[in-house]
């Protein structure tokens, strides 16, 4: 049987995302997003407003499905559409995102879950606001952090890899935690190519916390793996942009 998704965690932020914010969060959070179209994506860079809505939702013995769609208005008038996935693939699993392009293309992602398909009795026209949703908070594991800062900070090979000032500060860390960041790394995967992007989150002992952004790709004129390390996810970000466009 299809419920209404409850709608209390997605009330209205004070400040509402730009169209480029309300993107980046969708693909950050998406594990596919980065098998989207560059012709789409070049499309959104025009995006003047943004709007999300839940389009059918499904709670079952442990399991859940919301499908959402979100729409652009470019600045020619015309308008793109995402539809993003929402599940947990096992009972008590936290939910994962995925995004597409068509509606074909959900369904077909849809069908893959083993849940009953959507039809139009479960549409639910309730204006929903993604961008409230609440980022997660680290949980920090304490053996021995400040070697594990130091021993990634060694392999790093970047010549705009973190100074010795940020090297000393983190050889005080107390705890650490390393999480996978999902999302659309441009034109990276392509040619064979490997991508992987990490956040080494360090807390220190006044309790204020130090992330390293880490970069490991396969972009090398050898094929081998390397490692960079960068201080913000935007350059770790722009860096894999950038070799991924030579690879072109």
């Amino acid at each position: 049987m299809s419920v209404p998704y409850e709608t209390a965690a997605y009330e209205p932020a004070e400040s509402p995302e730009s169209p480029e914010e309300h993107l980046e969060r969708l693909l950050g959070r998406a594990l596919n997003s980065f098998e989207l179209p560059d012709e789409v994506m070049r499309q959104l860079d025009c995006a003047l407003v943004h709007d999300s809505s839940l389009h059918s939702a499904y709670h079952s013995a442990g399991l859940h499905r919301e499908t959402y769609r979100h729409t652009w208005l470019l600045a020619d008038g015309s308008a793109v559409t995402l539809w993003e996935l929402v599940h947990n693939p096992t009972p008590g699993d936290a939910p994962v995102s995925e995004v597409y392009v068509d509606e074909e293309e959900l369904q077909t992602a849809t069908a893959r879950l083993g849940m009953p398909p959507e039809t139009p009795e479960f549409e639910l026209p309730a204006l929903m606001r993604l961008w409230a949703i609440p980022e997660p908070r680290h949980m920090f594991a304490s053996e021995d952090s400040a070697d594990h800062a130091r021993r990634l900070l060694r392999r790093a090979e970047n010549p705009d890899r973190p100074d010795a000032q940020t090297a000393e500060l983190l050889a005080t860390a107390t705890a650490h935690e390393i999480t996978q960041a999902f999302g659309r790394p441009g034109r990276a995967g392509r040619a064979g190519l490997s991508y992987a992007l990490y956040e080494h989150a360090f807390l220190l002992p006044d309790g204020s916390q130090v992330s390293l952004w880490e970069v490991e790709h396969t972009a090398t004129p050898d094929g081998r793996h390397m490692c960079e390390v960068y201080m913000s996810q935007d350059a770790a970000r722009e860096a894999m942009e950038r070799r991924a466009a030579r690879q072109g």
